[in-house]
């Protein structure tokens, strides 16, 4: 069966297609345009109330928010693909420890810049110098504390690549590409390294490929 992905080929929905490629699941993407707002149309909202992408159908099974789909599919199909949630329970504590960092510690302020940076004239306000300092030092304190980490770990739960480094691909992307802040990788040396070793992983080079086809269309 393929699944059915509802979102853009960009930011929180190329998390869930990451994965999927990761776990070498089918899938489709069906385009939900938000400069359109078509996330408000009441069709839309019958699958995701809060009108917000991705979401997934997988048969008549309907699920939202983009990490909990991929935990979701990381651990349905944990036999297939890549195994992205760690082999013992001390690992899968260590994934789920730095999703919960990215979610909660990286992903606020690497979301405020690209809003005020690349978004605000598309969305109609006049983007605040303030907020984008205050949430490039915020981000800073962040990878500070992932220097350090990555300086005893190749990856963030271990020697192993998992949803935890999974996660940050998306939002990393606009950092070193559209932001202009590709210093704040490139001046910590394993966050760099690490980097490096994530993107270029096939699964996202596929994701991002997927990205060039749909802005040609």
């Amino acid at each position: 069966m393929v699944v059915k992905v509802y979102g853009s080929v960009d930011a929180s929905p190329q998390r869930v297609l990451a994965c999927l490629v990761e776990k070498k699941i089918d899938f489709e993407i069906i385009p939900i345009d938000l400069f359109k707002g078509e996330h408000k149309d009441p069709e839309f909202l019958k699958l995701q109330p809060f009108g917000q992408v991705p979401v997934i159908q997988d048969g008549d099974y309907t699920l939202y928010e983009s990490r909990a789909i991929m935990r979701y599919y990381a651990e349905k199909f944990k036999s297939q693909g890549t195994e992205l949630l760690g082999k013992t329970i001390e690992e899968r504590g260590l994934v789920e420890q730095w999703l919960e960092v990215e979610a909660q510690r990286f992903h606020p302020p690497v979301y405020k810049l690209v809003v005020h940076i690349l978004l605000a004239s598309a969305l109609g306000f006049r983007s605040d110098p303030k907020i984008i300092q205050e949430s490039e030092a915020k981000l800073g304190k962040v990878l500070d504390i992932y220097e350090e980490r990555l300086s005893k770990s190749k990856y963030f739960a271990g020697d192993f690549f998992s949803l935890a480094d999974l996660s940050h691909l998306p939002f990393s992307q606009h950092l070193v590409s559209d932001l202009g802040k590709e210093h704040m990788i490139r001046d910590r040396k394993h966050v760099s390294a690490w980097w490096d070793d994530i993107s270029d992983r096939p699964s996202w080079k596929k994701v991002l490929q997927l990205g060039v086809f749909e802005l040609s269309k």
